[in-house]
């Protein structure tokens, strides 16, 4: 059971990967510095923070804080990244931190205890504070993204008025167990 649990952490976290980096994808470059005004963050802010976040939390994080010494939290939210080639630099490198520590988990790690700002939480615990953390940021992006490419914007998922023909084609199959993010990260591959 507790190897199912981080199968299926691992799956969704890669699917919020998936769905950040699709999002990106349909934007012309100047439209990741965007911002509707001062106080709200643009996309590379965004993924500046997550970076930031992700190298914090997962770096070494069986056995140190996560929140290291050397992160600067605040200066996340200031316009730092300025290329698209920065931008999915730190959100590979960060993606590929938090993956790289999940990967080797065993069932056993999942009630080790480990600190962030020195509140203990289990590994679970901690997994799934990122699981809740990461997709409110991604759904930023996707948001952005969205307003963006305005009528240009290519569906993620289920494609707007496309529900019906999407269940009847699954209802048309047997019953299986699968993780829900399965197809979508199948046809990515493509």
């Amino acid at each position: 059971m507790e190897n199912d649990y981080l199968e299926s952490s691992i799956k969704q976290f890669e699917y919020y990967k998936f769905l950040g980096e699709k999002s990106i994808a349909q934007l012309p470059d100047d439209k990741l510095f965007w911002q509707y005004n001062e106080a709200s963050n643009s996309i590379a802010i965004i993924v500046q923070h997550l970076w930031g976040n992700m190298l914090s939390r997962w770096t070494d994080f069986l056995n140190t804080d996560g929140e290291k010494e050397w992160r600067n939290r605040d200066a996340e939210f200031e316009g730092i990244i300025k290329a698209k080639e920065e931008l999915l630099s730190k959100w590979n490198e960060g993606w590929d931190c938090l993956l790289n520590a999940l990967r080797p988990l065993t069932g056993d790690d999942l009630q080790k205890i480990i600190y962030i700002r020195n509140q203990g939480h289990t590994v679970m615990e901690a997994i799934n504070r990122q699981l809740a953390h990461y997709p409110y940021h991604v759904g930023q992006i996707v948001y952005i993204a969205k307003m963006a490419t305005d009528k240009d914007w290519k569906s993620l998922t289920i494609p707007k008025g496309a529900s019906q023909s999407f269940n009847a084609e699954k209802f048309a199959k047997p019953k299986s167990k699968q993780h829900f993010t399965d197809e979508f990260l199948k046809e990515d591959k493509k």
